[in-house]
């Protein structure tokens, strides 16, 4: 059961780190606007948002394959390609100064848009049915229910630190260092998946 909720912590973490539109427009809703209230709909929407595509993800691609052989050897297959790829690409990111608008919005505008970039994010949708989706096909019963929740835990702690950390740090790190680390880590954390994976197979 622990290691079950570590490995999707993990993995969810490591999905999560790098920067991305939703991410940089969370981050920055915390370092402009005045108050913790006033960040709230963007961190709120952002982790609800989640919350649903890793559920749908677990679920939905769970019972598709359930017991299909083929089908569950060849998503897990996908799962380590995309992985692989996104760990290099990860890697070799560097943060970008345009993904998102600097901009205080409204409560109606951080939820319009924050929402928009969760569920219409081809990222997104990737990292949590073909990656997230695809990991939980190594468990069943509780320790899947474990993983999942694991993996929803991560995203609410995130986007909540992530409007902390916009708060603190948003002016502080001109050069970027501080997401390039991040990216590091990351990519360094997604190869490690793949590797489970692979084994996962035999």
């Amino acid at each position: 059961m622990i290691s079950a909720a570590i490995h999707g912590f993990l993995l969810a973490l490591g999905l999560i780190l790098p920067l991305g539109v939703q991410n940089v427009f969370v981050f920055n809703q915390g370092a402009i606007q005045k108050g913790w209230v006033r960040v709230l709909p963007v961190v709120l929407t952002a982790s609800i948002c989640d919350t649903l595509l890793i559920s749908l993800a677990v679920f939905g691609v769970s019972a598709v394959v359930l017991g299909v052989t083929w089908i569950k050897s060849s998503l897990l297959v996908a799962g380590v390609v995309f992985l692989l790829y996104m760990g290099y690409a990860t890697w070799r990111s560097k943060p970008g100064q345009k993904e998102a608008s600097a901009v205080s919005f409204t409560p109606r505008k951080q939820i319009a848009f924050a929402a928009s970039v969760s569920l219409l994010n081809p990222h997104a949708i990737m990292d949590t049915i073909g990656v997230i989706g695809t990991t939980s096909l190594t468990y069943s019963g509780t320790l899947k229910l474990i993983f999942m929740i694991s993996c929803i835990l991560v995203s609410w702690i995130w986007f909540f630190s992530l409007a902390v950390a916009g708060k603190l740090i948003g002016t502080l790190d001109q050069s970027g260092k501080f997401i390039l680390l991040l990216n590091k880590v990351s990519a360094i954390i997604m190869w490690g998946t793949a590797i489970f994976l692979i084994f996962s197979l035999k």
